[in-house]
């Protein structure tokens, strides 16, 4: 497998997982819901409990808007395109990891290999930004050498 097509398939394995995140946070919203639904109408104005039963689903909510801005994020990838150097939707390949600059979803184990999908908020990232294959850098006292960029 050549490494776009290793790319877009490490891309498609990130939507899947985020998929099921988004599915999951739903369902816990939906859940929420039904909870405060079941409970009624406040019983006095002093009734606590379905405001936090609703908070809760707020709060979730939240983490579901999140998550579908990041799964936007995700589609926003070009995997038809090899990248010189490391930016948003690289994967890079280097001497101690490889990371795939999408959004922060932490360790991915893909055909027997692993893969980190990083935000480009994290510190390593600043480091490794631009650099181009055959260049080194230090991040945390430790050397990375770029392998190679797809």
């Amino acid at each position: 497998m050549n490494n776009l097509e290793l790319k877009r398939q490490l891309i498609e394995v990130c939507k899947k997982k985020q998929q099921e995140s988004i599915d999951n946070i739903k369902s816990v919203v939906d859940d929420a819901q039904k909870s405060a639904n079941d409970y009624g109408q406040p019983k006095d104005r002093y009734d606590s409990y379905r405001m936090q039963l609703l908070r809760k689903r707020d709060m979730f909510a939240q983490q579901l808007l999140k998550a579908l801005e990041q799964m936007e994020t995700l589609n926003k990838i070009d995997v038809s395109i090899k990248r010189d150097s490391v930016n948003f939707g690289s994967l890079v390949f280097t001497d101690d990891q490889n990371i795939l600059v999408s959004i922060g979803l932490g360790k991915i184990n893909f055909d027997n290999k692993t893969y980190f999908a990083i935000s480009p908020n994290v510190p390593i990232f600043h480091v490794i930004k631009d650099k181009k294959k055959g260049d080194e850098c230090e991040f945390r006292g430790k050397k990375i050498r770029i392998i190679d960029i797809v």
